[in-house]
């Protein structure tokens, strides 16, 4: 299990279940969203995440369509992302978790777009676009 809360603790979460991905995304939108070169994300199935304090202080923001990024009304940090397009997962932030996550991380994505002045240093996989799993 993985606890997760907001700056101001207004907003708490829980995910006890599966971590899909742990994943660092270069792309422009969670380079704008986080602040920082690049933003660190939990893929996790959305039947084992869930609010569990706070959920009237949150607000959702389209980034893109079909894309809500959610945050704390209060001090703005962002919690977690939820997609139209797959309703089965949420992307939570990395950062505002609590516990330690249950996986370590995996790989870089959208590296074909980071930003130029940020180096990675480390032997994770990289990927020019999004993860695409192999074909089975």
């Amino acid at each position: 299990m993985m606890n997760g809360s907001c700056h101001c603790g207004a907003v708490r979460y829980a995910i006890d279940g599966k971590v899909l991905r742990f994943a660092f995304c270069h792309c422009d939108d969670c380079r704008k969203i986080s602040g920082s070169p690049f933003g660190a994300a939990l893929v996790v199935d959305a039947a084992g995440f869930r609010i569990t304090q706070g959920e009237h202080q949150l607000t959702a923001y389209q980034s893109s369509p079909g894309k809500d990024r959610c945050f704390c009304k209060q001090c703005g940090t962002h919690l977690f992302a939820r997609m139209a397009s797959k309703p089965e997962i949420r992307i939570v932030r990395a950062g505002s978790l609590d516990t330690p996550p249950a996986v370590p991380p995996q790989m870089h994505i959208w590296t074909k777009v980071k930003a130029p002045w940020c180096t990675i240093g480390d032997a994770l996989p990289q990927f020019t676009e999004g993860f695409v799993p192999a074909a089975k």
